[in-house]
């Protein structure tokens, strides 16, 4: 039996200011096939925050169409890779996303968020020099509860600087 998990396709906007990147979908997202989608991860609490836009009551196509309105883009910096579990640090046999593809193909595109320091390690080298702001933020990730909500959301309150 393999745990090799692959990443899901990038979701974007031709027009999007932000892209955030994650770094390989959790079991609980692979399970439902869609972003963040374990109930205690923050995700979609933070971004909602960034954008004024209460996501976690919606369903989550509505959540999609309020990110690409709100020109944010999705993805992950890990294409595929061998992982038991869903936490970043059980991650193995990485093959990395070619997260400055996409980036080349979009225009408007101001900031590159990395959702964790997994995702930063990845998709930071492949990015730099590409006078793009490149901002790491607190994983959303119940994994991750060593830091106030409250500090969290001031962090990823900086996305919105970079949307209008």
């Amino acid at each position: 039996m393999t745990n090799r998990k692959a990443a899901f396709p990038p979701i974007t906007t031709p027009d999007a200011r932000v892209l955030i990147l994650g770094s390989l979908p959790g079991e609980a997202s692979l399970a439902e096939q869609r972003y963040y989608a374990h109930p205690r991860n923050l995700f979609w609490h933070l971004i909602g925050r960034v954008i004024g836009t209460d996501l976690v009551g919606l369903d989550y196509a509505d959540r999609i169409s309020a990110l690409q309105r709100a020109r944010i883009a999705l993805w992950d910096t890990v294409a595929s890779a061998t992982r038991v579990g869903s936490l970043d640090a059980a991650i193995r046999d990485a093959e990395h996303a070619p997260v400055a593809e996409p980036v080349a193909t979009l225009p408007d595109l101001r900031a590159v968020a990395f959702n964790g320091r997994k995702s930063a390690a990845i998709g930071r080298p492949q990015l730099a020099g590409s006078g793009l702001a490149l901002i790491d933020l607190p994983s959303s990730s119940p994994a991750y509860a060593s830091l106030p909500l409250a500090e969290k959301e001031r962090l990823w309150a900086r996305l919105a600087d970079f949307l209008v």
